[in-house]
């Protein structure tokens, strides 16, 4: 395992409305903000895109991601760690749940879901110099990193 310690800065209370695409648009207020880190909570609808459910086997790298459409207004609760990339660009990794009619769908949401009429979301800055996320040539995935 590896660390880092940080601290909590800003924190930031958003509402995402119809339509609004996530990641993009965390990633991008984030930006503005200049939040070069931080953990995010999300709940509320999304009704469109598609998750990314795993890969198709465990052990073949890079993985070959399996995705699944969301089709219709689903009810989300989503947890996400944004930092920034190796070029500095604020990345968002986050999973939710997503449930509709008592079937759930789970993954994560970095290939984007649309906002269903509203979503709410805390921004909680992190503040620290040595969090980004950088290329692993093993699995071609960026994963957390510390400087």
């Amino acid at each position: 395992m590896k660390s880092t310690e940080a601290t909590v800065g800003r924190v930031f209370v958003l509402r995402l409305e119809d339509e609004d695409l996530i990641p993009d648009c965390i990633e991008q207020f984030a930006a503005t903000q200049k939040v070069r880190a931080a953990h995010v909570l999300l709940l509320g609808g999304v009704g469109g895109g598609s998750v990314v459910c795993g890969p198709r086997d465990s052990v073949t790298m890079p993985p070959d991601v399996m995705r699944l459409p969301v089709e219709g207004a689903h009810e989300t609760l989503a947890v996400g760690l944004l930092v920034p990339d190796e070029t500095g660009v604020p990345r968002l990794h986050i999973h939710g749940a997503l449930g509709r009619a008592g079937t759930t769908l789970s993954g994560c949401l970095r290939d984007g879901v649309t906002t269903w009429f509203m979503a709410e979301a805390v921004l909680t800055e992190i503040v620290s110099d040595s969090v980004s996320r950088q290329p692993d040539c093993h699995s071609g995935l960026s994963l957390l990193s510390f400087d």
